[in-house]
């Protein structure tokens, strides 16, 4: 009787349980949709009822944006010599090959702007710079942004010397070329450590200038004592780091055609003056140089190369002293030396090593160059004293070696040979010297028979 009662009740809360749970689970789905409802109405009804609170929350978020442009210093010294400029960005080559940089705005910066604060010329230190989106520019900021675009260009060397400038402004040359040409710098921002500066030599400006299609201006940071902030801005912190020999190459002669055009030189001549064509001349080139490093007897070193030119049909000696030179007179010379035609025409360079050697940028490709040290510069001068040969390399000639002065008197009180002979005047020495132009004068006129002469680049120079 006991289990009979049990079983009954056992079925009587199932039954109860089976009516009741269909009610239930509509209860939950009603209390379900009514909060979505609920959930989507309210946002309408609080805004309806409170219109100020999205201004106000909008401009706390661009308040936060401005907050979090932080200033960090220009020269981290915390970091290596490549990453203290800028270093909480990785700077990125592309495409491979390139010379490392830094581009702002860019997806690497988030879409932010470079900011800059650069008050010292003393200490790299005491400069800042902040990254910052357009519209929420950091407090002080200098109003409006400096508009166009701005090459900075950071060197561990200098912007008035031409050989240093020069690989700082060929990084910048080939990302000129390589994204079409399609701006030109508005401004340059010049700095070394981290130190503000504000020349260039009037020769680099002026192949800037050529290359670019815009006159050289130097931001100074004078005008804007607070931060400014550039509206576009591309960084070589490293001048050629990172480029290969042929991307260097091809901003060489991007450099090298632009700088013709620039200053009229006719790409189209295939004479080169008397009805000969250019296959048939050689063309020579003395260029001196005048206080440290210059010859003893230009005369006689002069009556020597044009001895052993007259040997070789067709051959001519020019010899300039480049400080006599405008920039365009080093590219083409006017009349009377038109025919000359200078560097632009020149087929063997010979030069003292200087920043002068700089100008066979201008040459053509596959051109010679003869280089003269004074004494103590094999012994004493380490790597540094082969930059010319290195520049020979990556422009395109041919670096037919070079001549150390072997003699000379010792240097009193001073056992530092270099030290003491580095800017000393040059001799020279007949024997070998006419030798050795024989050897380059006919291997040079060789090369250009069996080519036919050399076409010029023209005028009108490709951006890619």
């Amino acid at each position: 009787m006991v289990k009979i009662t049990t079983h009954t009740k056992h079925v009587v809360v199932k039954t109860a349980f089976c009516l009741l749970l269909p009610l239930l689970l509509f209860a939950v789905v009603f209390y379900l949709h009514f909060q979505t409802q609920l959930s989507v109405f309210s946002p309408i009804c609080r805004c309806a009822s409170q219109p100020a609170v999205a201004g106000a929350v909008d401009d706390d978020h661009v308040e936060r944006l401005r907050a979090s442009a932080t200033f960090l210093p220009l020269k981290d010294t915390r970091h290596g010599a490549e990453t203290w400029f800028i270093s909480t960005l990785n700077a990125t080559a592309e495409p491979e090959g390139e010379a490392r940089n830094l581009f702002f705005p860019s997806p690497a910066s988030s879409g932010r702007l470079l900011c800059l604060s650069a008050p010292s010329r003393h200490d790299g230190a005491k400069n800042a710079y902040a990254l910052a989106w357009r519209d929420a520019l950091p407090h002080g900021v200098a109003s409006p942004l400096l508009p166009g675009l701005t090459f900075v260009s950071e060197t561990a060397y200098d912007h008035t010397n031409i050989w240093h400038g020069l690989t700082s402004l060929l990084p910048f040359a080939s990302w000129h070329a390589r994204n079409g040409c399609r701006s030109p710098p508005a401004r340059w921002a010049l700095f070394h450590h981290g130190e503000v500066r504000t020349e260039m030599s009037p020769w680099l400006a002026t192949l800037a200038e050529a290359t670019t299609g815009a006159e050289v201006a130097i931001e100074t940071f004078e005008a804007a004592p607070s931060p400014v902030c550039f509206e576009e801005a591309v960084v070589f912190r490293a001048n050629v780091a990172g480029m290969n020999g042929e991307r260097m190459l091809r901003a060489a002669d991007f450099m090298r055609c632009k700088a013709r055009a620039y200053c009229g030189v006719d790409a189209s001549t295939s004479k080169a003056g008397g009805g000969e064509t250019s296959s048939a001349l050689l063309r020579v080139t003395l260029l001196f140089r005048t206080g440290g490093r210059a010859f003893k007897d230009e005369a006689a070193v002069t009556r020597v190369f044009d001895k052993e030119c007259k040997r070789v049909a067709g051959c001519a000696v020019a010899a300039a002293h480049v400080s006599n030179l405008t920039f365009c007179e080093q590219v083409c010379p006017p009349v009377p030396c038109k025919s000359v035609r200078l560097l632009s025409s020149t087929d063997v360079l010979i030069s003292a090593h200087g920043a002068q050697m700089t100008n066979m940028l201008f040459m053509d490709r596959n051109s010679s160059v003869m280089e003269f040290y004074p004494l103590g510069w094999k012994e004493r001068a380490g790597g540094g004293q082969y930059v010319f040969r290195w520049m020979a390399g990556w422009a395109g000639m041919r670096h037919e070696g070079s001549w150390w002065e072997p003699i000379g008197e010792p240097c009193p009180n001073n056992p530092d040979i270099l030290d003491c002979w580095k800017d000393r005047q040059i001799g020279h020495n007949e024997t070998y010297f006419a030798q050795w132009a024989a050897r380059v004068f006919a291997a040079a006129k060789e090369r250009k028979a069996s080519a036919g002469g050399r076409p010029r680049e023209a005028t009108g120079c490709i951006c890619s």
